[in-house]
């Protein structure tokens, strides 16, 4: 896929890796169509993306009819939809069970664990259909990156987030299979421990824990993740695969 005027959709927008990913694709031409809950945060992005064409609407990715609405505000506003970034996602991180000598202190609450389910697995759900079938109706088929992670392979701390990421590489397989005949492809994108705001926030000690365990010895930069998925919108042959890229970090 050639990027020059192609009319991308990047959910999660509005600040981080969806920030830098949209900078990254308008400076190669794009157009996007930026979606994400943060009024504010989606338009300091859109202030700052090269070019022209760009639009943005804030919507709730775990909302089924806000999805709706989103997604037919931006094909309209672009004039039709040639790929979609997912990458919402939200962190509500503890133990499953916490305890000590035999005393159970607390549990993972129902709460903590349905929020991460609805925004980073339904969410990419939702999204993912809306995108495949205007392609379809289209015609012109196109392509969807879902942004899984690495602990989608079972992290400390982590039993929901884990749990959604695993099902959104499971989901990327399964759409390639199912859209290729549609001139779709499908990948997902596993980031490891990256320098955003989120991380940036952390103590520097946790920091300095973290990257002694990455063996490049350092977190990842955004754009690093930014140019995974260019890669992946720029190669045709790519499809189903997920692109782990975490500095030889495997949890």
């Amino acid at each position: 896929m050639n990027l020059k005027d192609r009319r991308i959709i990047i959910t999660g927008a509005a600040r981080g890796l969806g920030r830098n990913m949209a900078l990254t694709l308008a400076e190669s031409g794009a157009r996007l169509g930026l979606i994400d809950l943060d009024d504010k945060g989606l338009e300091q992005t859109l202030a700052e993306l090269p070019g022209s064409g760009h639009a943005a609407t804030a919507a709730n990715v775990a909302d089924e009819s806000s999805v709706v609405a989103a997604f037919e505000h931006l094909q309209q506003s672009l004039g039709g939809i040639d790929a979609l970034i997912n990458n919402a996602g939200i962190t509500r991180d503890g133990l499953l069970v916490k305890s000590k000598d035999g005393e159970i202190l607390s549990k993972m609450s129902l709460e903590q664990w349905q929020k991460v389910i609805d925004v980073n697995l339904t969410g990419v759900f939702l999204c993912g259909r809306e995108a495949a079938a205007r392609m379809i109706s289209d015609g012109h088929g196109g392509v969807i990156i879902n942004i899984s992670s690495i602990s989608r392979a079972g992290n400390f701390g982590q039993s929901n987030y884990s749990a959604a990421k695993a099902g959104v590489a499971a989901m990327t397989v399964t759409w390639a299979r199912e859209l290729s005949r549609h001139g779709i492809r499908t990948a997902s994108v596993s980031p490891g421990f990256t320098r955003t705001e989120l991380v940036a926030a952390m103590p520097e000690k946790a920091i300095e824990r973290i990257v002694g365990q990455i063996p490049a010895e350092r977190l990842a930069e955004p754009d690093e993740i930014s140019r995974t998925i260019r890669f992946i919108l720029e190669n045709d042959y790519v499809n189903g695969r997920d692109f782990a890229i975490d500095g030889g970090l495997r949890l």
